[in-house]
């Protein structure tokens, strides 16, 4: 049996938004039999969940060192984009892309049934083709977000901001969904900016759709599947949604919690009423200028709500002190827990005094919330995130922070949108949706039996059978 397992290598960026998907991906494929080759740079695995014991067998970590650049350009143990200032991205890129002959000679020896890559790996395709190795695009961002971003070959034209302020023309259902047009000036000027690597971000995306055999979304039928078949018809290729990947979280132990915060957030949280906290998260790559964390904090304040903060401190503060404004901690102390290290997101979530998830709407952390059926505060900043926050809206399943044409928030507009998705009128129309999205979301045997289930098959077969 075992040498009949089919075997994939998972190639993703060197993101966090990216790698844990992959992990989780990889984590679900292992448990319906397939062995997997996880390749990344050594510090990146390392700071990866635990895996578990049981499936040890069947994912394999392959550690390829990340090439150096000059230290100006890429700091010595920098090897995810958390590790550098954005303004350095391009440089991560660059060594990235130095990977090419370590994977080249990890297929070579290997001979994998499947490579299953991310955006980045323009190169993949060659790779794949010269040892007759099948590839699939996996994409961490929405079908949504997809759906507006197409690469470039599938556009008629360039990219235009005033393209992008309204639905796109082969959307043929009845949506609103669209970027506002400060967000489209901003998204277009990043699309297409040739970085150090000397390749656009739109340019590697084209590649590897174009190479490849499929396209994975963390995605079901019953939520976006509009948006799915969309984009099956712009790449003319299989579209295949592999679920929520949703993760089954372990009985809490008493201090078994990571990072000096740990425990003292869990007898926190057991302190309050159920559904009474605001779970205030944006991820670890968003990176807030100081008038907007502060804007974020007077939100909060004047809201009145209990909430626990997961504040990553930013980059323009010396210490953790000067992350929040003077005096913020002791006023709130009564109703406020903000911790500035990382957080077990999923166990948070799962804790029955969150209420409300206030998040940039990232797609990770909104299919994350919807598994345990909170109601979603949303503040997009960036790439498909608008576009996530107005689909969540336009589903009933989130409120939006209101924000100037330039894109500017107020606390005023924080603690509005706040009290609306916990104690106003609207709270309750938001709860009585996301409870029935919840049945889907959070549903461990559909997403592993069904949509991973499908998905294996089409790795056994090579056709996709629509389910």
């Amino acid at each position: 049996m075992a040498e009949n397992r089919i075997h994939v290598m998972m190639l993703p960026w060197s993101a966090f938004g990216h790698l844990i998907p992959f992990f989780k991906l990889s984590i679900a494929l292992a448990k319906a039999g397939v062995r997997v080759s996880y390749i990344s740079t050594p510090r990146n695995i390392q700071r990866l969940p635990k895996l578990p014991s049981n499936l040890a067998h069947l994912v394999h970590f392959v550690q390829l060192p990340l090439p150096s650049l000059d230290k100006e350009l890429l700091p010595e143990g920098a090897e995810a984009t958390l590790d550098v200032p954005f303004e350095k991205v391009e440089y991560l890129k660059m060594a990235h892309d130095k990977l090419q002959h370590g994977v080249k000679e990890l297929v070579a020896n290997e001979l994998p049934d499947w490579i299953i890559c991310d955006f980045n790996h323009h190169w993949m395709g060659e790779i794949s083709q010269e040892f007759q190795v099948k590839l699939i695009f996996y994409s961490v961002l929405s079908a949504v977000g997809n759906t507006f971003i197409v690469p470039p070959s599938t556009r008629k034209g360039p990219l235009l901001p005033e393209s992008l302020t309204v639905p796109p023309e082969w959307v043929t259902f009845p949506t609103s969904v669209a970027f506002k047009r400060n967000e489209a000036i901003a998204f277009c000027a990043a699309a297409d900016q040739v970085n150090a690597s000397g390749i656009t971000d739109f340019e590697r995306l084209d590649k590897v759709v174009a190479a490849s055999k499929a396209v994975l979304f963390r995605s079901l039928y019953e939520i976006d599947g509009e948006y799915l078949s969309v984009y099956q018809k712009l790449v003319g290729k299989p579209v295949i949604p592999i679920g929520f990947l949703p993760a089954e979280i372990p009985d809490r132990e008493i201090g078994a919690v990571e990072g000096s915060c740990g425990n003292k957030i869990f007898e926190w949280l057991d302190k309050q009423a159920p559904k009474s906290v605001v779970f205030v998260v944006f991820g670890s790559e968003c990176e807030l200028s100081k008038d907007q964390v502060f804007e974020l904090a007077f939100g909060l304040e004047e809201s009145e709500l209990q909430f626990l903060w997961a504040l990553r401190k930013p980059r323009w503060a010396s210490n953790d002190e000067d992350s929040l404004p003077v005096g913020f901690s002791e006023r709130i102390s009564e109703r406020g827990f903000v911790c500035m290290e990382w957080v077990p997101q999923l166990e948070i979530l799962a804790h029955p005094s969150i209420g409300v998830s206030f998040t940039h709407s990232g797609w990770s952390s909104v299919v994350e919330t919807l598994q345990f059926g909170h109601n979603l505060v949303v503040l997009p900043f960036n790439i498909d995130q608008p576009l996530i926050a107005r689909f969540l809206v336009e589903k009933g399943l989130a409120i939006e922070v209101n924000r100037d044409e330039n894109g500017s928030f107020t606390r005023n507009d924080i603690a509005t949108s706040l009290r609306q998705a916990m104690v106003l009128e609207e709270a309750e129309k938001l709860r009585i949706k996301t409870r029935e999205v919840a049945a889907i979301a959070g549903n461990l045997k559909l997403h592993q039996d069904h949509y991973i289930g499908a998905f294996v098959q089409f790795l056994r077969d090579g056709i996709w059978k629509q389910t």
